[in-house]
């Protein structure tokens, strides 16, 4: 019987300094029978040395498509927009399955190749929660960016480009240094405050310096009536942190930001959700994803009405990417381990069943 293998690909989006795989949790599948394949990456966080030194086999960037058929691809961030046929068996968050830009053309190109893709947001437990997530980290990052912002709004600028920090206590010194006198009356208000992101928020926001009091935890029962909600006009920030599945009514809205007028105090929204082009998105409020280059985007408003910006980084976990990646990879772990027996293993089953639910809409929805 072959070993087991995995193969970590490179990330090719912009600021993919994350990685799936740790060279700490890459030992742990060397020493359980593993061959592990890692691709050069300059970009990465950890150096290729750190792999090698595991006893991992390191292979040519970008080289996945030439790998052998049963080795399964591990990656984080979308693959780059082609229509070459996907043959490999891909682990990796598609963005796919909620009706997104692109989504039945990118599932199409595994109808043609016949491979599977095992979506990193439906790996679950019994309970049905995520097995490994970056939520608490994008909550962290999200919530210090958006603070950043609310510092440049206050000098009248507009935040520039972002660099990864080293470390947790490098980001918390950098926000509270910029914030200063600021952080004692600052107001935020966080949407999905008792998840994995709420919280990354929320304890962002206490080691900046926010007064308790100041730091609005709203959840499902804040919510239940349906936005939008003034309230979140009357904060300095506003964090969107709740997992969308569903249409609902949005929590903030072009209309409801002209009518605050001038007394409006919300100055920066940053979706951590980032649901750009769901359908459903829940703050209408803008239209492009940003980036790490170009932070905030411009919510467009009548002349004279305080300006108002919007975050919505799909990948704020690589704000911290050493943290967020050795949190990350000793979370999926477990379930890296139960790769084998994935034809019985309850979690690739289950997200095996969405793959062909999701793949079988593609395939109407392209006339295949």
């Amino acid at each position: 019987m072959s070993k087991p293998a995995i193969w970590l690909r490179c990330e090719k989006k912009g600021f993919g300094r994350r990685s799936a795989l740790s060279p700490a949790t890459s030992k742990c599948l060397i020493e359980a029978g593993f061959d592990v394949f890692v691709e050069r990456d300059t970009q990465r966080i950890f150096q290729d040395e750190e792999f090698e030194i595991v006893g991992a086999k390191l292979v040519k960037n970008g080289s996945w498509s030439n790998a052998p058929q049963d080795i399964p691809i591990l990656g984080l961030k979308e693959l780059p927009i082609s229509t070459d046929p996907l043959s490999h068996s891909h682990i990796h968050f598609a963005h796919c399955y909620k009706g997104q830009a692109g989504w039945s053309k990118f599932l199409a190109r595994f109808y043609h190749g016949g491979g599977t893709l095992y979506d990193l947001e439906y790996l679950t437990d019994e309970s049905n929660r995520r097995v490994a997530a970056f939520g608490f980290h994008a909550g962290f990052s999200g919530a210090a960016v958006g603070l950043l912002a609310v510092t440049a709004a206050k000098r009248n600028e507009i935040l520039g480009k972002l660099n990864s920090y080293s470390t947790e206590v490098e980001l918390i010194d950098d926000v509270k240094a910029k914030l200063g006198e600021n952080a004692a009356t600052t107001k935020a208000l966080v949407i999905g405050a008792f998840g994995r992101c709420g919280r990354g928020a929320i304890d962002l926001f206490r080691k900046a310096g926010l007064k308790e009091e100041n730091i609005l935890k709203w959840d499902i029962e804040e919510t239940a009536i349906g936005g939008p909600f003034p309230e979140i006009l009357q904060v300095d920030i506003f964090v969107n942190c709740i997992y969308l599945n569903s249409s609902i009514p949005p929590f903030i809205t072009n209309q409801s930001v002209e009518d605050a007028g001038l007394g409006r105090q919300l100055s920066v929204v940053v979706d951590v959700s980032c649901d750009t082009t769901n359908p459903f998105n829940p703050i209408p409020i803008y239209s492009v994803n940003t980036t790490f280059d170009e932070p905030t985007v411009p919510m467009n408003l009548s002349s004279g009405f305080p300006a108002l910006s919007v975050i919505s980084i799909d990948q704020l976990p690589a704000l911290l990417p050493r943290e967020a990646s050795e949190q990350f990879s000793a979370d999926l772990l477990p379930s890296l381990l139960q790769l084998p027996q994935r034809a019985e293993a309850r979690v690739w089953t289950d997200a095996e069943k969405v793959f062909k639910a999701k793949l079988g809409e593609a395939v109407k929805q392209e006339g295949l």
